[in-house]
């Protein structure tokens, strides 16, 4: 059975760091991107934050002004999501979605959106707050 599961949400006090995991099961991630989307309360789902294409390249938004990164281990078949300088206005769900890699738009991984996306984790909850 397919599965994205996502974990390493919580609380945490503003200017603190997570590391979110996607963990994949019953496929392997060799052949898919995997792009990390939130969506904060009352608002909708917000573009792609960042993505990981599984040939070494990956984007994430400018606006996240360096403190996101992603990261892959294919061991683990697990992506992670590493958030640094947390700010309030990061308090959201956290999800995980995967595209086959072939229709990631070439050269333009930021232009995936999220309704290119075939299928999505639960999310987990990120709050920062003090």
């Amino acid at each position: 059975q397919l599965q994205l599961v996502e974990s390493g949400g919580g609380l945490v006090q503003p200017g603190g760091s997570l590391r979110l995991s996607c963990a994949a099961s019953g496929f392997t991630l060799d052949y898919y991107a995997i792009g990390w989307f939130r969506q904060a309360p009352g608002k909708e789902r917000e573009g792609v934050l960042c993505i990981d294409s599984s040939d070494g390249s990956t984007y994430c938004a400018d606006s996240l002004k360096g403190r996101f990164t992603i990261s892959r281990d294919k061991e683990k078949n697990t992506v992670y999501l590493q958030m640094n300088s947390l700010k309030h206005e990061d308090t959201a769900v956290y999800s995980c979605a995967i595209i086959p890699r072939y229709r990631v738009p070439p050269g333009n991984l930021g232009g995936a959106r999220p309704g290119d996306f075939d299928y999505w984790g639960q999310g987990t909850q990120v709050t920062v707050s003090s």
